[in-house]
């Protein structure tokens, strides 16, 4: 039986490469390979992403969603889900992405932490006070994202899919990392969020999980239950204050994250 369930793991991973390269449109993963419970949909992912970096490079943060009661209740799950980030897809400043490289480009408005010290796997849960003393610096983000034209109407009979499919992380832009963060009330911090210079939304830090170091003590405690490590240096993105912008050609997005800064991106 492990044999047989390592082999339909790697297939459905494989599945899922091949999908996103032909920038297929999002559909079910076929039924002989889909996750049959959030176990199965991890190791599907820890396959695809493993695959990933061949082109996209190694691992080097990881991303929260599902980050409220409504988003979870949408999609059928009682918590938030992980993603992994890679080298290549993770950059800093002002940058650009071409929306015809994915299937439908989405874009998030999030803070970032950067990991001063690694926290390894351990039976006890680790603290939120424990997780803030090990972050570096912050940094507000926009997640890079590709549903692939997904039908959100169906989403809650896809849950474990969207898992699987790496929770649909195409990347992440960076700002300037801000090393003096606990002087600032990150749960306080108001997120502002422009397209082309109009404001589409505005968020405060406490949208994610009530405050983005409890948002990263999510992570740091699901790695742990799975035997993994989050490392010095690695970046974890903490969940969108705003809801999610589909940007089109042309256009110029930036997030305001008070304090910490802003963060631009360009779409042709």
């Amino acid at each position: 039986m492990r044999v047989r369930d390592d082999q339909r793991t790697e297939r459905a991973a494989r599945w899922l490469v091949r999908q996103h390269l032909a920038r297929q449109s999002s559909r079910p993963i076929p039924a002989a390979l889909a996750p049959r419970d959030l176990a199965q949909a991890y190791a599907i992912q820890d396959a695809f992403v493993a695959l990933k970096a061949a082109q996209c490079g190694p691992v080097v943060g990881h991303k929260i969603a599902l980050t409220s009661p409504q988003m979870q209740a949408m999609v059928g799950l009682d918590s938030p889900i992980a993603g992994r980030m890679h080298a290549r897809q993770v950059v800093g400043g002002a940058a650009s992405v071409r929306a015809a490289d994915y299937g439908r480009l989405l874009v998030e408005f999030e803070i970032g932490l950067r990991m001063g010290a690694g926290l390894g796997p351990r039976v006890a849960p680790y603290s939120q006070a424990e997780v803030g003393a090990a972050v570096a610096a912050a940094m507000p983000a926009l997640e890079i994202a590709d549903d692939r034209g997904a039908d959100y109407a169906t989403l809650g009979a896809r849950a474990l899919e969207l898992t699987a499919d790496n929770a649909w992380n195409e990347g992440a832009v960076l700002g300037t990392p801000v090393t003096t963060w606990r002087t600032l009330d990150l749960a306080a911090l108001r997120g502002v969020a422009r397209i082309n210079g109009s404001v589409v939304g505005e968020g405060r830090g406490a949208d994610a999980l009530g405050h983005p170091l409890a948002a990263l003590q999510w992570v740091v405690n699901h790695l742990s239950a799975r035997g993994q490590a989050l490392r010095r240096g690695d970046i974890v993105i903490c969940g969108s204050l705003v809801t999610s912008k589909f940007p089109a050609p042309g256009d110029v997005l930036r997030f305001e994250a008070g304090p910490l800064g802003a963060v631009e991106l360009k779409v042709s």
